[in-house]
């Protein structure tokens, strides 16, 4: 960057010395004539350091991802010990010879979270295995390998699909509604009714839905693979003429036990889940109707996310275990 010509400097160090003139001899000393920008580099870092800076603290820095680490270790532990204080004490009430809760309520909740998921969970399958095998069949065609498209599809919805979508479409219908209900029930005081009768609250009212979600989710993944397979021959059919016979036989040849037993295991985990985090959530919410909704919402996200988080796991251990 050029200098200042000189009239200019002249101009500059005369005028600071007008200014200064009644402040005192020591102002105007030629030792501090030297505080005067020379260059416009010095000028402009001069007019930015007098804006201010932003100053950034590593510390802090760490300290925002500690806590943070903290939080989500804490959530982790608070659910496992969840999880296990309500099998233990189920556990217990049935090793003395007494039903752990009322089997009115278990199969109340397995209708809600089964029967009524059905449609649901057969439409959305439906309509994606019809998507799925127009979208791939039309590029697979492309190469005369259109036979390849029921085999693509039944495998995806049996180990992948199957229980994902389930899991996801069971946390936004019954998770929200569990975490809603055992919420009410927090801040109208009938949880501590409950507890001062010596009922458990774990075994009374969260045992059953847990339960109802673990054994209703195989069911519903099933329901899904098989409106995905019926969706990809009606495309196989209309699109690329293959018969039915055919179609059932190239299902049959690429499906293996293990697909099928991977997608129930998956869906059993995604069940425990999904009722252990929506009545986790319900059983924690404070202040108030705000509370309820607030509490809602994270349910349905932290399901969501949780499942998606353990499938993508599951498929990384299963990979590297079993790659075939």
């Amino acid at each position: 960057m050029a200098r200042f010509p000189a009239y200019f400097f002249t101009d500059r160090v005369q005028s600071r010395l007008g200014e200064c003139a009644g402040l005192g001899f020591s102002l105007c000393t030629p030792w501090n004539w030297g505080n005067f920008p020379v260059t416009m580099s010095e000028q402009n870092s001069t007019d930015g350091d007098s804006g201010g800076t932003i100053q950034t603290n590593p510390v802090l820095v760490v300290q925002g991802i500690g806590a943070t680490g903290r939080n989500l270790l804490r959530e982790v532990g608070s659910m496992f010990w969840f999880i296990i204080h309500t099998f233990t004490e189920t556990m217990e009430n049935m090793r003395r010879g007494r039903a752990p809760f009322r089997a009115a309520s278990f199969f109340r909740h397995t209708e809600r979270a089964g029967v009524g998921s059905v449609p649901l969970v057969a439409m959305v399958s439906f309509f994606l295995g019809l998507t799925m095998a127009l979208l791939t069949g039309y590029q697979l065609e492309r190469f005369g390998m259109e036979r390849l498209v029921p085999g693509l599809v039944s495998i995806a919805f049996t180990r992948e699909l199957g229980p994902l979508l389930t899991g996801i479409m069971l946390a936004a219908r019954i998770g929200a509604a569990f975490t809603a209900e055992l919420g009410t029930m927090k801040v109208s005081e009938e949880v501590e009714a409950i507890e001062a009768m010596g009922i458990s609250p774990l075994r009374f009212l969260v045992a059953p839905r847990m339960l109802a979600l673990f054994f209703l989710m195989p069911c519903l993944s099933v329901i899904s693979s098989v409106a995905a397979v019926l969706a990809t021959f009606l495309i196989s059919k209309a699109y690329f003429s293959i018969a039915w016979i055919y179609f059932a036989d190239l299902v049959l040849q690429s499906l293996l036990i293990k697909d099928i037993i991977t997608g129930i295991i998956k869906s059993l985990l995604f069940g425990l889940l999904i009722g252990a985090i929506a009545c986790h959530r319900g059983l924690s919410v404070t202040g108030g109707a705000s509370g309820v909704g607030t509490s809602t919402t994270s349910s349905v996200v932290t399901a969501i996310t949780v499942v998606i988080g353990f499938d993508t796991l599951f498929n990384i251990v299963y990979t590297v275990f079993s790659p075939t």
